[in-house]
C-alpha cells in the first residue's frame, strides 16, 4: 500500500506529467482558457488515461509478452486510447454538448496526447504490475488536472491584468506555465 502511495503522489506531484515531463502541452496550453473546459478537459484524461492504463497493462501481460511480439506495444496502445477517445466523444456528445463543443478539437486531441500514450509506456518500462498502472495512470491524469485547472484559474484572473503588450498572449501563459513549474520542482523534495 505505501508503494501504491508513493507512486501516486510521486507522478501527481513530483514527476507532473506537464510540469516536469513536459508532456500533453498541447491540451494544457489550448483548454486552459476557462475554469469548466479545463476541468472538463482534465475529467475526460482521468477517464482515458485511467482506463487506458488498465487495458494497455492487460493487454501487454496476458498478449504480447506470451505471443512475444512486444515491439507491438507501441501501436496497440495508440489503438487502444483511440477507442476509448471515440467513447468520451460520444459520451460527451449526448450527455453534455455544451462541454463538448467547448472542447472542440482538443477532444479528439487527446489520441494524439503524448501523455496518454506515455503514461501507457512508463508503465511498461518500469515493469509496473496491473495494479501499479492503474494507480500511476489515474495519478498522472490527476496531476495533468490539477496543472491544467491550476493554469486556467491563473489565466481567468490574469485576463483582467494591465499586462504590458508584448507579454500578452502566448508569452505570459508560457511565462506563468514556467513559474507553475518551478513551482512544482519543491516538491521534488518529497523524494
Amino acid at each position: 500500500m505505501r508503494e501504491l502511495l508513493m507512486i501516486a503522489v510521486g507522478t501527481a506531484f513530483i514527476n507532473n506529467v506537464v510540469l516536469s515531463q513536459f508532456l500533453g502541452l498541447c491540451a494544457f496550453l489550448g483548454v486552459s482558457k476557462k475554469m469548466d473546459t479545463a476541468a472538463g478537459m482534465g475529467g475526460a484524461v482521468i477517464f482515458v488515461i485511467t482506463i487506458s492504463s488498465f487495458v494497455t497493462a492487460l493487454i501487454y501481460k496476458f498478449l504480447l509478452l506470451p505471443l512475444n511480439v512486444t515491439y507491438l506495444q507501441t501501436i496497440v496502445f495508440i489503438l487502444v486510447i483511440a477507442a476509448l477517445v471515440q467513447f468520451v466523444e460520444m459520451f460527451l456528445k449526448k450527455s453534455s454538448p455544451s462541454l463538448y463543443n467547448a472542447l472542440g478539437v482538443y477532444l479528439p486531441l487527446i489520441t494524439t496526447n503524448c501523455a496518454v500514450l506515455g503514461v501507457a509506456l512508463i508503465n511498461v518500462q518500469k515493469s509496473y504490475g496491473i495494479v501499479e498502472s492503474v494507480v500511476n495512470g489515474l495519478a498522472t491524469a490527476v496531476g495533468f488536472t490539477i496543472a491544467i485547472v491550476l493554469m486556467a484559474g491563473i489565466r481567468e484572473k490574469t485576463e483582467y491584468n494591465d499586462v504590458p503588450e508584448s507579454f500578452k498572449g502566448s508569452p505570459i501563459v508560457l511565462l506563468t506555465a514556467c513559474l507553475m513549474a518551478i513551482a512544482f520542482f519543491g516538491f521534488s523534495s518529497l523524494k
